[in-house]
């Protein structure tokens, strides 16, 4: 997921400059990650969709809310996960007030950038 939004986010930006460059409107994002449980099914009558609940998703939503534009911001869970990836960095932020959740640590990720000689 985490390269997932990372694409998307890289996509948006690209799209972003070119937009820019042709003095149109253009379009930008924050994305927010976490990590957990989730219930999963099928909600409609007439038109089926597959859809997920729970606190997981609540609080993804709240590391979006909380994020900047054009960065990828993960929670404490997330960032436990993924800490070790060598390809992954993180940039702490604090602890950061998430409307209905308190003070939530949080972290923006990005990936490495190699160092070739």
């Amino acid at each position: 997921m985490i390269n997932a939004a990372l694409d998307i986010r890289d996509f948006i930006e690209e799209a972003k400059t070119k937009k820019i460059d042709e003095e149109h409107p253009f379009f930008e994002l924050r994305i927010g990650l976490h990590t957990g449980p989730v219930v999963a099914g099928i909600v409609g009558v007439k038109k089926f969709q597959y859809d997920i609940w729970g606190d997981t998703v609540n609080t993804a939503s709240k590391m979006e809310s909380s994020g900047e534009v054009g960065k990828v911001n993960i929670s404490q869970a997330t960032y436990e996960v993924l800490k070790d990836d060598p390809e992954l960095e993180f940039e702490y932020r604090g602890k950061v007030e998430a409307k209905g959740k308190g003070e939530m640590n949080m972290y923006f990720v990005e990936r490495k950038i190699s160092k070739t000689n």
